[in-house]
Formats: C-alpha cells, sequence, structure tokens
C-alpha cells in the first residue's frame, strides 16, 4: 500500500471513532496494535429476509510481512463444505451431521460472484478450486487467485470480492439457520495463513476447526429492523434505512475472525466483569437462567484475568442457540461465543457454567494465542480444558463440581476421565484433525486427554509453578502463531528441569499410563521361636516406630510377639513411564508411603513387622487422572464386597430417579444432542 493509501486507511480509522464518539460514549476504536494485522477485512453484508441468503461484498487487504515473495493468496471459502454430499467435510462426516437424510433444500454454499483488483480489473476467471489435503475434486472449500504482480516483503494487496452465501439449514456444525434465528459462523472469503515459507489453508475438514491470522475487521450487517444482533467487536453504530431495515456497523481489532448473529426473539441481559461489558443474548424459553449465564460469564472472565492474564477487549457477547440449532451451540468467536442449555435445566447440573466457562476461554488460548486447530487442535482445546478444570473445581468444587445430585457427586475431571477411558490410547495427540482413527478419537486427544495431561503435570510440578508455567506461555506467545514446541519450551524454561521424557510419552506417542497393584500378602511369623532380623528376606523394611521397635525386641529376645512379613507387588501395565506413590495401610492405621520412579515393568515393596498388611494403593492421593484404570490402583488383603454393594444400590437409586423424574430425562437427551 502506498503512503497516500496509508494515510487515506488511517484517517477512514479516526472518522469512524469521531462518528462513534457522536453516538454515545464508546471505548477507543482505533487503538496501538496488539497483533501483526496482516489480514484485514472491509465488508458489507446484508440478508434477504424471504430467501435467507446473504449478499455480501468483501474488501481484503493482506500485508506481505514475511522475506517471501508472494506470488497468490489461497482463502477458505467454508460454506461449501454444505454444497453436496461429496464434499470432504460431508465425507468424513459419514452420518453424525445427518448427511444420508439431508435434504437438497438443507444445503448450503458459498458462491463468488467477482474478485476485482483495486484500478476495478476483473479477475474471477483466474481463481480455481484446489483440495491440498485430499486431493477431493468435488471440495471447493479452499480456492487460490494469483496476484498480478508478485508481492514482495513488506507490500500489500487489495482484493475485492462479490460474494452470496446460503447456510444449511437447520445448522449443522457451527453455523445455519433454523426459522427466525441465523448464526453466520465462517461465512466469508479468508485468506490462508502464510508461515514457515509457505501457505497454511486447510479445506474444511469433519474434525477440524480454524487458523488465521490477526486483523482489523469493520463489517456493516444489513437485516430487518426487528432484528436484534450480536457480533465480534464493537456495534457503534446502528442506521435505520427507512425501508424496514436496518445497518448495525461493528468493528474489531486485532481479532482473526468475526462471527454474527441475529434473531427478534432474543432477550437481552447485560453486566460487568473487570471492566468488560458482557451481554447475553438468551432464548425466551431459557429466561429464568439469565443470572445463571451472567454469573457463570462473570467467573469465567474473573477467573481468566487472575490466572493468566488482561483480556484486552473491552466487550464480550454470550450467545444462546435456538431450539433445533443446538449445531452451533458450543461454539467460540473472538469476542462472541455461543453456550449450551436446555428447557428445565436443573440447578444441579451446572453444564450451562461448564460450557459458558470453556467458551469463554478460547478467547485466550483460541482467540489470542491463536495456534493451528487444523494441525494441532490441543494446544487450543486441551490447554482450554485444563483451564476449565481448574476453575470448575476451585468455584464450585472440587468434588461436585460438574453434577452435585444426591448421592451423584461428579467433578468436571471425572467427567472428562469418562469419555477419556474410552479411548485412552487409539491415536497420539499430535495429529492433523482428519487423520485420527475417529470422531471419538478426536475428541479425547483434542480436549479430555490433553486436560488430564496438564492436570497430571500440574500435581507433578506443583500449582504455583504450574501457574506460572501456563501465565508465561499466554504472555509469550498471545497475538502470535506458537506451536506444541514453544509450549514445551516455556514448560521446561519455567519448570527448570527437562520436561520431554513427559511430554515425548503425552502428546507425540499414543502410551497408555496404567500402574496396578498386582498383588498383597501378608505372612504369619513363628512368634515362639523368636526371629532373626540379621537373616530377614532381602527387601524387608523393619519396624521404625518406638512401639514397633520394642515389639521387635521382644520377638528377637524369644518373646511371644508374633511378626508378619508383607509383600506389595506393584506393575507398569501401559508403556508411559511415571513416577508414582505406593501407599501400605497396616493393623492399628499405621500408613507408609513409598515413591517409585515407576521406570520398570515391576516393583517389589517388603516389610516385616508386628501388625499384619491391610491394603495398599498405587497414586492415594489421586494426583495422576490421566491413569487409564483407577480399578487397579488398589487390593485389600481381605476380601471385600462393600464397594460392589454400594455401587449396585447407586445404580438402583439413579435407575429409580430416572423413572421419576422427567426432567432429567430431559437431560439425557440434551447431552445426548450436544456431546
Amino acid at each position: 500500500m502506498s503512503f497516500a493509501n496509508r494515510i487515506l486507511n488511517r484517517s477512514y480509522f479516526i472518522l469512524i471513532l469521531l462518528a462513534a464518539s457522536t453516538l454515545r460514549a464508546q471505548p477507543v476504536l482505533f487503538q496501538k496494535p496488539l497483533s501483526p494485522r496482516i489480514a484485514n477485512y472491509d465488508i458489507d453484508v446484508s440478508m434477504d429476509p424471504k430467501s435467507h441468503l446473504l449478499k455480501g461484498h468483501e474488501l481484503l487487504t493482506w500485508y506481505n510481512k514475511s522475506s517471501d515473495v508472494i506470488t497468490a493468496i489461497p482463502f477458505h471459502l467454508y460454506q461449501n463444505a454444505f454444497r453436496n454430499n461429496k464434499s470432504t467435510f460431508m465425507r468424513e462426516s459419514a452420518g453424525s451431521f445427518g448427511v444420508k437424510d439431508v435434504k437438497e433444500e438443507e444445503l448450503g454454499y458459498i458462491e463468488i460472484t467477482s474478485i476485482k483488483l483495486p484500478g476495478g480489473e476483473d479477475i474471477t476467471k483466474n481463481m480455481r478450486f484446489i483440495q491440498p489435503d485430499d486431493d477431493n475434486a468435488e471440495d471447493k472449500t479452499v480456492a487460490i487467485i494469483p496476484l498480478a504482480a508478485a508481492l514482495r516483503p513488506g507490500e500489500s494487496a487489495v482484493l475485492s470480492f462479490d460474494f452470496t452465501v446460503k447456510f444449511p439449514q437447520p445448522p449443522r456444525a457451527r453455523s445455519g439457520i433454523k426459522d427466525e434465528y441465523i448464526f453466520a459462523g465462517q461465512w466469508f472469503p479468508k485468506a490462508g495463513v502464510y508461515t514457515d515459507g509457505k501457505w497454511n489453508c486447510h479445506q474444511y475438514h469433519s474434525n477440524t476447526e480454524f487458523f488465521a491470522d490477526f486483523g482489523v475487521y469493520n463489517v456493516r450487517i444489513t437485516v430487518p429492523d426487528k432484528e436484534i444482533v450480536g457480533a465480534t467487536g464493537i456495534e457503534y453504530k446502528v442506521v435505520n434505512n427507512g425501508d424496514g431495515i436496518s445497518t448495525h456497523y461493528y468493528h474489531a481489532e486485532d481479532v482473526h475472525d468475526f462471527a454474527w448473529t441475529s434473531s427478534p426473539e432474543y432477550l437481552e441481559f447485560k453486566g460487568k466483569a473487570e471492566n468488560v461489558d458482557i451481554r447475553v443474548l438468551l432464548q425466551p424459553d431459557h429466561a429464568n437462567q439469565a443470572q445463571r449465564h451472567l454469573d457463570a460469564l462473570k467467573t469465567a472472565i474473573e477467573y481468566f484475568h487472575k490466572l493468566y492474564g488482561d483480556y484486552p477487549y473491552s466487550n464480550f457477547t454470550l450467545v444462546d442457540p435456538r431450539r433445533g440449532a443446538l449445531g452451533t451451540g458450543g461454539m467460540e468467536y473472538p469476542t462472541l461465543v455461543t453456550s449450551g442449555t436446555a428447557y428445565g435445566m436443573p440447578e444441579c447440573l451446572r453444564l450451562p457454567e461448564m460450557v459458558i466457562i470453556h467458551e469463554f476461554g478460547h478467547n485466550y488460548w483460541y482467540g489470542m494465542v491463536a495456534s493451528n486447530e487444523f494441525e494441532e487442535s490441543w494446544l487450543d482445546e486441551g490447554i482450554n480444558s485444563y483451564s476449565e478444570y481448574q476453575i470448575m473445581s476451585e468455584k464450585y468444587g472440587p468434588d461436585a463440581d460438574f453434577l452435585d445430585f444426591a448421592c451423584c457427586r461428579i467433578n468436571d475431571i471425572q467427567f472428562g476421565r469418562s469419555q477419556y477411558i474410552l479411548a485412552p490410547s487409539t491415536d497420539p495427540v499430535i495429529r492433523y484433525g482428519w487423520e485420527y482413527y475417529s470422531g471419538a478419537s478426536y475428541g479425547v486427544n483434542s480436549y479430555m486427554k490433553p486436560g488430564l495431561i496438564l492436570t497430571t503435570l500440574q500435581n507433578y510440578l506443583g500449582k504455583e509453578t504450574m501457574l506460572k508455567l501456563m501465565r508465561t506461555y499466554f504472555e509469550r506467545w498471545r497475538f502470535k502463531h506458537p506451536k506444541t514446541k514453544d509450549f514445551i519450551a516455556v514448560a521446561n524454561e519455567v519448570s527448570g528441569e527437562d520436561l520431554n521424557w513427559f511430554f515425548d510419552q503425552a502428546l507425540y506417542s499414543n502410551a497408555t499410563l496404567d500402574y496396578s497393584v498386582e498383588k498383597v500378602t501378608t505372612t504369619d511369623l513363628p512368634a515362639d521361636k523368636g526371629y532373626d532380623f540379621n537373616r530377614a528376606v532381602e527387601g524387608a523394611v523393619p519396624p521404625s516406630t518406638p512401639a514397633q521397635s520394642e515389639k521387635a525386641d521382644s520377638a528377637k529376645t524369644g518373646g511371644t510377639v508374633k511378626m508378619y512379613f508383607s509383600q506389595i507387588d506393584v506393575r507398569r501395565i501401559g508403556t508411559f513411564k511415571f513416577p508414582v506413590e505406593v501407599e501400605a495401610t497396616f493393623e492399628g492405621g499405621e500408613k507408609v508411603r513409598e515413591k517409585w520412579d515407576g521406570q520398570d515393568l515391576w516393583k517389589k515393596f517388603r516389610y516385616l513387622k508386628p501388625e499384619r498388611l491391610v491394603s495398599a494403593c498405587v497414586d492415594p492421593d489421586g494426583k495422576i487422572p490421566l491413569d487409564a484404570n483407577f480399578t487397579n490402583n488398589s487390593k485389600t488383603v481381605q476380601t471385600q464386597r462393600l464397594g460392589i454393594n454400594k455401587t449396585s444400590a447407586q445404580l438402583l437409586f439413579w435407575v429409580q430417579s430416572l423413572f421419576d423424574m422427567p426432567e432429567l430425562l430431559n437431560l439425557v437427551t440434551f447431552l445426548t444432542a450436544l456431546f
């Protein structure tokens, strides 16, 4: 861009600021850049209320901040994933998004009608579709346009697009229309990311989210007057066009995406936390949950501020999807996310709170620390799941922060583990999103397993060290595009030790962590014949307390005190090697804590004591939630039936409760649809 154009561009934003100030007090809209601002968008979009088609005009200004010469720009056309049942997204989705039953009128698309250069030259015919991931010629989610002139380092390119969007109905995979409700996500031509000397612009896959450069967005959304609109950034002006429609002017800086929603049904609730203006757009049938949503959002903002650092934007919008539009629920965009709830949601189930905390957290790990979710999804979803676990536990827990109903008390980590243990070793965590064995494996390795990995690491390093690690990572890498190696480098630096042994197993392999108490025994030794400690079985641990020593002395001199030889056999069942603790419990209540580096296949602990061994437990404090099987962590010398009897009673109680409480049946239906 020429110097004159730079001046004009800057003047344009100053005019925006001045115009906004005449309407009402507004935050500063033109601030010192927090990001490189590589991809910048100026978009006009209008919605036809009858056809529900979007008509858009986009001006993309892309800066070459690399050291290479750029000759073409690829861009995403995400809505073409729903163009037919032959797209890569629909093929990979199988039946999970209703592919088999989809009707033609329910499909969606994005159509580029014109691409022009600043001088007016039409270059639409030069656009071609590419399939960088799978060579599926039917997939049209990525296109590329050659530039009229090579773009040298430091120069910028300007492209003008005209486009039409038809959203899928009902909403599928994060965007769409349901009756009066519209959620516009991934709706405009969006440039790829030039990184590591090449373009990174993947197709839209069933198991992937997104990756984009930061920039400045000016978006004007024209919809009927009755529509209530929510969007990324700040709404600084609404103009009534006098013909039953209005235009909503939005501005956002240092973000890498833009989403918006509209519905005449929304009920608006407002609040404030940490100087952030909160706006909740709620469905009418969820109006009685307004305070829950506001309180959960305040909790999320306050905790993320406290734990990781400042949220730099002045506002945040939470959207409650319409009934029948759960495909748009639980989704994140800069300064705007969607939640998930149901009519009659019991307060004992903190599902809305969990979803809201999780989705707000994405504005940190997805919004500001903008890693490549196509290739390393755990850096957002997994780190965010870990943050969610910590906040839910601290705010509502720790024993029943997710569900607290009668005798059924479940915390968020346990809820995550319930999914993790179904597929703990199908794939390594690090894998391109579409290359996992299944959708379930993608979910486990992107969300639950990394959350448990980081919780295990926290218990290993200590909470203060882990907090410093996470805060350092956020502060160092916000408004950049970090990779796994960058996270590991911070972990090694902050902890002061080489943790590659841990991450190599946890992230780059499918090793399972599973330690088991295989066997516990206690053998009586003859008391009337005494016992020679000098000839004790190798490895036996002599009594340690004074009282026990007196009994041992009596045994040595031929007294009548009996001694017992006890042994605990501990095995490493999985291939993941991790240090563990083993606790032995003896008659009389004495507990002996042992440490084992966990490197060998097994370890035997032997004791010579005047009390019998009662039980043994691996990881007695529950510090290793990554352990894939808790049922083999402990064993008693005498067979116990109390545990199975208690479990059976709880199961019977829950079966009876489900039949007696219709709202719980509704809840089960909702959870099935959401997850």
